[in-house]
């Protein structure tokens, strides 16, 4: 297991963005912290109320938002118009390009999120746009799927040989999760303090496995998880 602690992550705050990077991102450069297998970004933002990003373009890359609190508007070139809120995940795939901005849909409250870049298995495909609703219920001490490549289960579709699940724990609550042969694993606290394998974790916090084995996790605290399977490269 290897740890990527939250106060070791980059940092850049604009004043009205307060942005946390696990991996090199614009003016962050870390030739250790690249990414991990096809997982390129994790940002985590906070966004100042009425603020945000303006039009700006992407291509070639899965793009997923996760809204940890507030409300986030989003408009793109493919005519989206939408608020995501606390509970929502956002898929964009920026393929041969999109254009879209992110504001603060609030004039009053932050919006709080992760931004997460996927390396798309497919070059230059068709933009396209979806985002979904899950429960506290459907996450509430198991693993909810959120995304994966066929979209199993009511899940995003995401064009990776990926899947993202998420589980928020109540307190003393354990969960494991069976790593597979050529899978790799990356798990983000996003809340709360947690055991992993008996290492202690809180908020920011992260952990990678690379190996076939079983991760145990309980929560010392309440607390909020997401684990990315993916290949290992």
């Amino acid at each position: 297991m290897q740890i990527r602690a939250s106060h070791e992550r980059g940092h850049a705050n604009h004043g009205w963005l307060d942005s946390y990077h696990s991996f090199s991102f614009a003016h962050y450069y870390d030739p250790d912290w690249m990414g991990y297998s096809v997982l390129r970004v994790i940002n985590e933002d906070v966004i100042a109320p009425a603020q945000g990003f303006g039009m700006h373009s992407h291509d070639n890359m899965e793009i997923i938002t996760y809204i940890m609190q507030g409300n986030l508007a989003h408009k793109d070139s493919l005519g989206n118009v939408e608020v995501i809120k606390q509970g929502h995940v956002q898929r964009m795939t920026a393929g041969t390009g999109i254009r879209h901005s992110e504001f603060n849909g609030s004039d009053t409250e932050p919006v709080h999120l992760l931004q997460i870049w996927i390396m798309p298995n497919q070059q230059n495909l068709p933009p396209s746009y979806e985002d979904k609703f899950f429960t506290d219920a459907q996450k509430l001490n198991q693993w909810c799927l959120l995304a994966s490549e066929n979209g199993e289960n009511d899940s995003l579709t995401v064009h990776q040989d990926m899947a993202l699940y998420a589980a928020k724990l109540s307190e003393q609550k354990q969960l494991e999760y069976a790593l597979k042969e050529g899978r790799c694993a990356y798990l983000q606290l996003v809340s709360g303090c947690m055991e992993i394998n008996r290492k202690q974790l809180d908020a920011g916090d992260a952990a990678m496995f690379d190996s076939v084995q079983t991760v145990q996790i309980k929560a010392t605290d309440n607390a909020e998880i997401l684990l990315f399977d993916l290949p290992k490269l």
